[in-house]
C-alpha cells in the first residue's frame, strides 16, 4: 500500500534516509534532522511531498521524497525525485514500483510533463530496475553541485 506520508511517519523516513545514506556510501553527508525534514514536509510552507509504502502488516518499508520542478522547455512543473528507497528484506515485493507508479499518476492528474531522478553509476540493481519501467538515462548530462566550503566562497563573493 501506498500513502501519504503524515507528520507521524517523520521518525521512520528519517530513518530510512539513513539507512539510504549508507546503502550509497555517504552516510555523513546524510546531516538533516528530523525537526527540518519536519519543516520541509509539513511547514508553513513545504518544500517536499513524501509517500511511503507499506507491507501487508502495515509496516512501513520504504519512501519517495519528491519536490516539483519546472521545465523551461516544455512550460510546466515536473517531478523531481530525490529519493526512492526500500528496505533490502522488502525489496522484490513492488514497493518500489508502487512508488514510482504513484508519482507518476501525479504527474498524470496534474499536468506534469516529466519525472526524473538520479542514479549512482554503480548501482546496476536500480538501473536494471528503472529501465524496466521504461525509465531512460540522460547520459549528455553531468550533474554539477556546489556544497560546503565552495557554495560559502562563491556566496560572499560581491
Amino acid at each position: 500500500m501506498i500513502r501519504t506520508a503524515t507528520p507521524a511517519d517523520v521518525p521512520l523516513v528519517h530513518a530510512l534516509i539513513r539507512e539510504l545514506a549508507e546503502y550509497e556510501k555517504a552516510a555523513d553527508e546524510a546531516r538533516a534532522t528530523r525537526e527540518q525534514l519536519m519543516e520541509a514536509l509539513f511547514g508553513d510552507r513545504p518544500a517536499a511531498f513524501a509517500h511511503v509504502a507499506e507491507d501487508d502488516g502495515g509496516e512501513v518499508v520504504g519512501f519517495a521524497l519528491w519536490f516539483l520542478n519546472f521545465s523551461t522547455w516544455r512550460g510546466v512543473h515536473g517531478i523531481y525525485l530525490e529519493d526512492l528507497y526500500v528496505r533490502p528484506q522488502a525489496r522484490g515485493a513492488g514497493h518500489g514500483k508502487a512508488l514510482l507508479t504513484e508519482l507518476a499518476r501525479i504527474c498524470v492528474a496534474r499536468g506534469y510533463e516529466r519525472l526524473e531522478w538520479s542514479v549512482l553509476d554503480w548501482n546496476r540493481p536500480a538501473i536494471g530496475f528503472y529501465e524496466r519501467l521504461g525509465a531512460r538515462p540522460q547520459d549528455e548530462w553531468t550533474v554539477y553541485r556546489l556544497t560546503d566550503g565552495a557554495l560559502a566562497r562563491l556566496g560572499a563573493q560581491k
